[in-house]
C-alpha cells in the first residue's frame, strides 16, 4: 500500500493469497447472510382489493380518495403492518395489545406530532429508563412507608425456586394499603439454617423499624420456626406466626397422604385408601397424556383439560380430583368408545386398569366422599389465600370449618352425632395438631378486636 507505511509480503506466494482470497470471500459472505433481512409489507389491504375489484376498476389507475387522504389511511395501514411484524417477529404475546401502555405510547405519540422521534433502544431501556422508573415507583411508595408507624406492617417472607433452578427467597411487607415487595436473596451457595435466615430476617426488619413491624410470617418448616423464636427472643414486641394457608395445606396432605410410620399407624390405617385414590388418579392421568394418541381420544371427549399439578402447590390432590369430577362425564365416554378399544398398544394391562376405574361407580363415590369432607378445609384455604386481611377471621373459620367436616364425615356412615367415628378422631386430632403448632395471641387478640 503506497504511501501507507506497508508493503507486500515477498514470502506470500499466489497459493496462499488465493487461499486468503477465498476465506475473506467466505468471511464477507457469513456476514451478509447474517444481516437482518428486510422483508415489504402488504401493499394494499384486502378491504381495498376487494372493493377495487368489486368496482371493475384497475388498481394501478385507482385514485385515492379525499377521505383516505383526510385520514392518511395508507400510512396508518402501514404502520398497522410494521406493528403486527414485530409481535409476529419477536413472538409476543397478544394480549401484550392489552396493555394500557402499549395504547398510550402510540396514542402519545400521534397526538403531539412528534417528528422524527425515534423509540428508545435496547441499552437506554436497560439502563437510564429502568433506573428511573424505579426511582419514580420509589416515591410513588413513599407514602405508604410513612404510614407504617401508624398501625405497624407485617414481615412476609417464602423460599422458592426460579426457572433457572436457583434458590431464592423473597421478603415483602404487608399492611392494610396490601403488599409491597422489599428484596429477594439468591442462596443458591448458602446454607439456608436458622442463623442465615435469621440474619437476613434482621436486615429486612432494621430497614423497616423494629417498632414498625408487628408479626413475621413464614412457613411452618421447622427451620422458620426456629428463626421466628430466635427474632422472638431478639425482638420481644415482634411475634412469629406461621401461614395459615401452609397450615391448612399440611393439615391435607397428612389428611390425604398419610405416612407409614409406627408413631402414624392408626391414621395411616384410617387414610390410606385416600392416599390409593389420589394415586389411581395420577395412573390414569399420566396414562392418558403420556402418548398423543390417547391425548387425542381424550381431547375429543372433553373440553377440559386434565392439569399437571406440581406437588408443591397448595391442595395438589384436591385440585386434582375436583378437576376428575368435572371430566368423569367425558372420562367414561372415552373408554367405552369405538376409538379406545380399537386403539392397540403394548400397556393392554394397563388400558384396561384405566377403564376399570373409570367405569367403577365405589372408585366414583369415594372421590365423592374425599371432595365432601375437604371441601370445608379446601375453602378455608381459598379464602386466606388472597391478599385481604383474615387474621382475625381465623378462629372462627378454623371452628366452623372442624364442624363442616365432622357433619360430612358423620352423614356419610351414616352415624348420630353421639356415635363414635374412628375416621373422623383420625382427622379431627391432624386439624387440632396443626392448629395447635400454628395459632399464636395474634390469633386471640385479632379475634376479640374483630367487630362483626
Amino acid at each position: 500500500m503506497t504511501g501507507k507505511g506497508v508493503r507486500v509480503c515477498q514470502k506470500v506466494t499466489v497459493a496462499k493469497l488465493i487461499d486468503l482470497k477465498k476465506i475473506d470471500n467466505e468471511a464477507t459472505l457469513r456476514v451478509e447472510r447474517s444481516k437482518t433481512k428486510s422483508v415489504s409489507l402488504p401493499p394494499v389491504s384486502t378491504q381495498h382489493q376487494m372493493d377495487t375489484n368489486t368496482l371493475g376498476v384497475d388498481p394501478k389507475k385507482r385514485k385515492t380518495s379525499s377521505v383516505e387522504n383526510a385520514f392518511n389511511l395508507q400510512a396508518r395501514e402501514t404502520l398497522d403492518h410494521e406493528i403486527a411484524r414485530m409481535f409476529y417477529s419477536s413472538g409476543l404475546p397478544f394480549h401484550l395489545a392489552r396493555n394500557p401502555h402499549y395504547r398510550k405510547a402510540f396514542a402519545y405519540a400521534a397526538n403531539n406530532q412528534i417528528s422524527g422521534y425515534q423509540p428508545p433502544g435496547y441499552n437506554k431501556l436497560r439502563t437510564t429508563l429502568l433506573q428511573n422508573e424505579r426511582r419514580h415507583v420509589e416515591n410513588l411508595l413513599q407514602p405508604i412507608k410513612n404510614a407504617w408507624s401508624q398501625k405497624g406492617v407485617s414481615i412476609v417472607s417464602d423460599g422458592w425456586s426460579d426457572p433457572q433452578r436457583r434458590s431464592l427467597i423473597n421478603f415483602m411487607v404487608v399492611t392494610e394499603s396490601g403488599p409491597m415487595f422489599l428484596k429477594v436473596i439468591d442462596c443458591s451457595n448458602e446454607i439456608k439454617d436458622k442463623d442465615f435466615i435469621a440474619k437476613h430476617m434482621r436486615e429486612v426488619i432494621m430497614e423497616v423499624g423494629h417498632s414498625n413491624v408487628v408479626q413475621i410470617v413464614t412457613d411452618n418448616a421447622a427451620v422458620c420456626k426456629a428463626t421466628g423464636l430466635i427474632i422472638e427472643a431478639e425482638f420481644p414486641s415482634i411475634y412469629w406466626t406461621p401461614c395459615v394457608v401452609h397450615t391448612l395445606n399440611l393439615a391435607l396432605k397428612n389428611i390425604c397422604a398419610a405416612k407409614n410410620t409406627e408413631k402414624n399407624n392408626v391414621a395411616y390405617e384410617e387414610c390410606s385408601w385416600i392416599t390409593q385414590i389420589a394415586d389411581d388418579a395420577m395412573f390414569v392421568k399420566n396414562f392418558v397424556m403420556s402418548h398423543s394418541m390417547r391425548l387425542s381420544i381424550f381431547n375429543s371427549f372433553n373440553s377440559l383439560k386434565l392439569l399437571s399439578i406440581a406437588p408443591t402447590r397448595f391442595a395438589s390432590t384436591i385440585v386434582m380430583l375436583k378437576r376428575f369430577k368435572q371430566l368423569k362425564k367425558g372420562l367414561q365416554e372415552m373408554v367405552i368408545s369405538d376409538q379406545w378399544s380399537s386403539y392397540k398398544e403394548d400397556d393392554v394391562a394397563k388400558a384396561k386398569f384405566v377403564k376399570d376405574t373409570l367405569l367403577d361407580d365405589k372408585w366414583w363415590d369415594k372421590v365423592d366422599y374425599i371432595l365432601s369432607f375437604t371441601s370445608p378445609i379446601y375453602d378455608v384455604l381459598r379464602r386466606t389465600d388472597t391478599e385481604a386481611s383474615s387474621l382475625q377471621l381465623v378462629y372462627e373459620m378454623w371452628d366452623s370449618m372442624i364442624e363442616k367436616v365432622k357433619n360430612a364425615i358423620y352423614q356419610y356412615e351414616r352415624k348420630e352425632e353421639s356415635e363414635g367415628s374412628t375416621f373422623y378422631e383420625v382427622v379431627h386430632s391432624i386439624l387440632i395438631d396443626r392448629w395447635t403448632k400454628s395459632s399464636t395471641p395474634l390469633h386471640c387478640l385479632a379475634h376479640s378486636l374483630n367487630p362483626s
